[in-house]
């Protein structure tokens, strides 16, 4: 089913600048029910305070996508024999994570939380596509899910001892025979303290020594040592036994089951002063700017610290620093990001797919393919660095005109197919963009970046919008001029401006 909707309701007034700056930086992008749920709240700060509480927050819809990918939600060894017996394979399921979680984002009322899901799942990246690990990556989902909004220690400690982790970086091979240190030195370099803190190679064969002794059955339903229907398995006679110094950290390492000095290891990470620089300085470069002060990070830390890594305390006192109010419109939006801020500008309502075992040209399924001819789709990056968070790298040339056809296949409806099609999913009608006809032009530009972008168009896009449509900002236009190219040409535009592909 595809369904055209009446036309919006014409916001009163944007929000307010300070206001938006937090909706910008802590959502997929601007609708009309995000700046209702701001102004409810009482404004920016008092909107992310609440988003904080995420589990207070009612996701009705987000929650009901759960249903649309049904054959996600078995348990890891049931997905791997479904697979192997070609009942539904292991692509089309990672693809399915991939679209769930495109729904999620573009539909969810917990903003803040799908965007730190997002954030920490890239700071301790598991590749999506990975051949070992996939069936355990939708756990390692639920996983990030669980911690994004808790504490760093915890979620470090459940990464780290996760099957899906441990295949991925091959600590489900190691053993005290033969120690394999690609876990090992990752979680120094990548996952806590970084590449620049002073760990020798030593401190990599340590590491990794102690890592010895988890194990992961495949082919297991159920095994001691469950753990949110995931099986952790430990070998005991895998493990590495004797004494240990790790980049400070000292065990005996006296027993055989290792499991209580690895978690004591990982805390103690967990707590250190480079780890908290190193992710409080990740924090600062997603959410700020790309160049964060020295006292901003201190900030950061201090917070860090003193609640024992507590991830929303160190959001709190980022956004409480001066640095983060005068930063407005530094991010530049990942391909990824462009995309969901461009199906929530629209106002596109994605639909249930029809059949959960062969999709079509559903929304949910042509979203994720452009996503994927973008060059970005959910958890898709190869290595286990996660990809960038600074601007350079998404800003090329080739970046931008890939986004700008990608803005007028959606304005225009080229892609995903007509919505005269089945295709289920929701989307205005063109003309239900329009202020009251006959106006000026220009007057009809700021009404439409009023409705697609919650802001009115400034001089520059302005120029833009006419020098595009041909039509001067001083004309007196009537429904007759408005056709359906003149209005997906003035939503191209104001897609592809400064307002829409920065946060």
């Amino acid at each position: 089913m595809s369904t055209t909707l009446s036309a919006p309701a014409l916001l009163k007034k944007p929000l307010r600048a300070r206001d938006r700056h937090f909706a910008d930086r802590f959502s997929f992008g601007y609708n009309k029910a995000l700046q209702t749920a701001v102004e409810d709240a009482g404004g920016g700060r008092a909107w992310f305070e609440r988003q904080l509480r995420y589990e207070s927050v009612k996701d009705k819809a987000a929650d009901a996508t759960k249903g649309w990918y049904p054959n996600m939600w078995y348990s890891p060894a049931t997905l791997f024999k479904r697979s192997y017996h070609d009942v539904y394979p292991a692509w089309e399921l990672m693809n399915d994570l991939g679209r769930w979680t495109m729904m999620r984002r573009i539909l969810s009322n917990r903003q803040l939380h799908e965007m730190m899901v997002d954030f920490w799942s890239n700071s301790l990246q598991v590749a999506i596509g990975d051949d070992r690990a996939w069936p355990f990556r939708i756990a390692y989902d639920a996983m990030i899910r669980k911690h994004a909004l808790g504490r760093f220690d915890d979620m470090l400690v459940d990464a780290i001892t996760h099957p899906a982790m441990g295949l991925w970086l091959d600590n489900a091979t190691s053993s005290r025979y033969a120690p394999n240190e690609n876990l090992g030195r990752e979680v120094l370099e990548l996952y806590s303290v970084g590449v620049d803190a002073g760990y020798t190679q030593k401190d990599v064969e340590s590491s990794a020594k102690l890592l010895t002794g988890y194990r992961v059955d495949i082919y297991a339903e159920t095994k001691p040592g469950v753990y949110d229907g995931v099986n952790v398995l430990y070998y005991k006679d895998w493990h590495w036994k004797g004494k240990l110094k790790i980049f400070g950290f000292k065990t005996p390492n006296k027993d055989r089951d290792g499991r209580k000095e690895t978690a004591k290891y990982l805390r103690y990470l967990a707590h250190h002063p480079a780890t908290a620089d190193r992710m409080c300085r990740r924090l600062a470069v997603r959410f700020v700017h790309d160049e964060p002060s020295k006292d901003l990070i201190r900030t950061m830390t201090k917070a860090w610290t003193r609640s024992g890594t507590d991830i929303k305390a160190t959001l709190q006192a980022m956004v409480g620093h001066p640095e983060f109010a005068s930063s407005a419109g530094e991010k530049v939006r990942k391909p990824l990001e462009d995309l969901l801020a461009t199906v929530r500008a629209l106002e596109i309502k994605p639909l249930k797919p029809r059949n959960p075992d062969n999709y079509g040209n559903d929304f949910a399924t042509s979203i994720f393919w452009r996503a994927y001819s973008l060059g970005q789709t959910p958890y898709d990056w190869p290595q286990p660095n996660g990809h960038p968070e600074d601007n350079l790298p998404w800003s090329s040339a080739g970046r931008a005109l890939n986004s700008f056809g990608m803005h007028r296949s959606l304005a225009a409806w080229y892609h995903p197919d007509h919505p005269k099609k089945d295709n289920r999913v929701q989307v205005p009608r063109i003309d239900s963009w329009l202020p009251h006809l006959p106006n000026k032009f220009g007057t009809v530009v700021n009404h439409v970046s009023g409705e697609l972008l919650g802001l009115p168009a400034n001089a520059k896009t302005k120029r833009a919008v006419s020098e595009r449509t041909g039509i001067k900002l001083d004309k007196v236009v009537t429904a007759d001029d408005m056709s359906e190219s003149v209005v997906t040409q003035i939503l191209m535009s104001l897609l592809g401006s400064p307002t829409h592909m920065t946060r």
